[in-house]
Formats: C-alpha cells, sequence, structure tokens
C-alpha cells in the first residue's frame, strides 16, 4: 500500500509539472500584449535563473563540498556547456515566443510536443534506435500537425512555422542536454543556460523592441509565472518526481503538457481549434504516446531498472521552460 501511495505521489509531482508547463503557453501569449518576445524571454529567464541559485547553494552546503557546482566527470566544463545549451535554448524559445504571437496557446503546446517524437529520431545521428513506435509516433504527428495546422490552401500560419522550428531546437537541445548532464552537475547546467538565454534575449529585446518598464510591470504576472513556476517551481517537481519514476514513464506524463496548454488556450483565452483542429491534436497526442511505447515495453520488461542511470528522462531536458 505504501508503494502505490508513493508511486501516486510521484506521478502526481509529474502531472502537475506538465500542467505547469501547459498553462505557461497561455502565460506566453497574455504577456506579449504588453512587451515583446525577447524581453518577455530575458525577464523570465533571468528569473528561472536566479530561483535555481538558492537550491545549488542550498546542495552544496549539504553536501558539504568545496567543489564548484559544475564539478563532475571528465568532459566539456560547465561553463563551456552552459553555454552552449543556452545558445541553443535561446533560439529554441526565442523562435516559440514569436510564434505565439500569431499562433493559439493550444496549437503552440501541441507543435512544440513534437520534440518528444523527433528526439528518438535525431537519436538514429547518435546511433540510437528509434523503433517502430518512433516511427508510428511520427507519422501519426505529422498527419494531426496537418490537421491542426495546415489550412485548405496548403498554407500555414507564420506563427505555426516558427513554433514549428522552435520543435527542432527544442529537439537539439534534449539531445545536448542528454549528452552534458552526466558530465556535471545538471542544477547548475539548468541555471547557466538559463543565464544564457537572458542575457541573449536581452541583447535581442534592446537591437529589436523598444523596452519599457511600464510594460514590463503590466506583463507581470505572466512574466512572473514563466520565470517562477514555469522554470523554478516546475524544474524542482520534475527532478524531485524523476529521481523516482522510470524515464519513459515520466515522459508520457510531461508530454501531457500539451492537453494543458490546449486546455488553458480554452478556458483562459477564450481559443477555439475547430473540429479539424482538434482532430488533429488528438492525433499528434497519439503519435506522442506511440513513440514512447517501445520504451514503456522495454521499461517494464524483466530485469528492467526503475529509472535512469542519472535519474531523469533524456525526452524531458531539465528546465526546459516552454
Amino acid at each position: 500500500m505504501r508503494r502505490w501511495l508513493s508511486v501516486i505521489a510521484n506521478d502526481s509531482l509529474l502531472l502537475l509539472t506538465a500542467v505547469i508547463w501547459g498553462v505557461a503557453f497561455v502565460a506566453q501569449r497574455a504577456g506579449m500584449e504588453h512587451v515583446g518576445p525577447f524581453t518577455y524571454n530575458a525577464v523570465r529567464f533571468s528569473i528561472g535563473s536566479l530561483t535555481l541559485v538558492p537550491i545549488l547553494l542550498l546542495r552544496r552546503g549539504r553536501a558539504g563540498s568545496p567543489r564548484p557546482v559544475g564539478a563532475g566527470r571528465a568532459g566539456p566544463g560547465v561553463w563551456t556547456g552552459g553555454l552552449l545549451a543556452g545558445v541553443i535554448l535561446f533560439l529554441g524559445a526565442s523562435l516559440q515566443q514569436a510564434g505565439l504571437v500569431s499562433t493559439t496557446a493550444g496549437k503552440g503546446g501541441f507543435i512544440t510536443g513534437l520534440y518528444v517524437v523527433l528526439v528518438p529520431l535525431t537519436g538514429l545521428f547518435r546511433r540510437q534506435r528509434a523503433g517502430w513506435g518512433g516511427w508510428v509516433g511520427a507519422t501519426l504527428s505529422l498527419a494531426g500537425l496537418f490537421l491542426l495546422s495546415v489550412s485548405d490552401r496548403f498554407t500555414m500560419e507564420r506563427g505555426d512555422l516558427l513554433v514549428l522550428a522552435s520543435a527542432l531546437f527544442w529537439t537539439a537541445h534534449v539531445q545536448i542536454v542528454g549528452w552534458l548532464s552526466p558530465r556535471m552537475n545538471p542544477l547548475g547546467l539548468a541555471c547557466l543556460q538559463f543565464a544564457v538565454c537572458a542575457v541573449l534575449c536581452a541583447a535581442g529585446a534592446a537591437l529589436t523592441e523598444t523596452v519599457l518598464l511600464s510594460g514590463i510591470l503590466r506583463a507581470a504576472v505572466p512574466i512572473l509565472y514563466g520565470g517562477l513556476l514555469s522554470v523554478g517551481v516546475a524544474f524542482t517537481l520534475q527532478v524531485v518526481a524523476q529521481a523516482k519514476a522510470p524515464p519513459t514513464h515520466a515522459a508520457v506524463i510531461l508530454s501531457l503538457e500539451s492537453v494543458f496548454a490546449a486546455l488553458g488556450g480554452a478556458l483562459i483565452l477564450s481559443e477555439r481549434l475547430g473540429t479539424r483542429g482538434a482532430v488533429g491534436c488528438v492525433i499528434m497526442f497519439a503519435g506522442m504516446l506511440f513513440s514512447q511505447v517501445p520504451r514503456l515495453l522495454r521499461a517494464s520488461g524483466p530485469g528492467a531498472p526503475t529509472r535512469s542511470r542519472h535519474g531523469r528522462s533524456p525526452l524531458a531536458p531539465p528546465g526546459v521552460a516552454r
């Protein structure tokens, strides 16, 4: 009984993480009514980075280790790793934020969720098997994307294309973080990549946008949600929950963020997808789940490990604030 209660509690943390990340798409849309995409991301990633600093200091204090937060196995230093991951995060977040200017939160959530399918497929370049689930998932996701985003004139909205491009960078980010995190403190890596992303976004805002304090104050609630909850709280919940959850199991629950993005868009922003779009969302979500089936089967097989070597899913990068 105690074991089942532990599983339910752990899955509840993962589900809460998916809810926070899904509603973050609504916050991103709402925030850009007052500030530009670069400004929004600059402030929220600054907040997200600062949110992780106390956690890092607390963990260092408990460990009683004099080593720097990024110390780990031989490989790239945490500063190099943070810079690399931060640049890719900047590209993914900026394209996504710009795309959400002219698409809905629901569509943005489902299109971004394609990274769940794209990660195992791009893993082929690293000699990782995609499996039959990956190919079925990719086929279903493409079919769903067509219904969701491609009009009767076989064109896509500019916002959908930008969010689709961002999904490619989210995919690259997952692969990069999956390579870096075993070699350094993942919390230190997350904190630094958020800081790098914030600096790059601030530079983009200075060059292309009119930054006004009044606009930032009017967008304070969405920005704080994106910085404190989507980055700081959700990331912490993810780390805690995935320490005990099988990675594939966690990836499926976290992929529900796309569903909560659509629900949040409908309830808060009164967005409507229409029948064609709703069917596309259902097919895309089915594709995301199918892409995880082979991993779920392997994870539930005899002698399967209960979690990954590093306690988290390669499909759920640390702190990808949607």
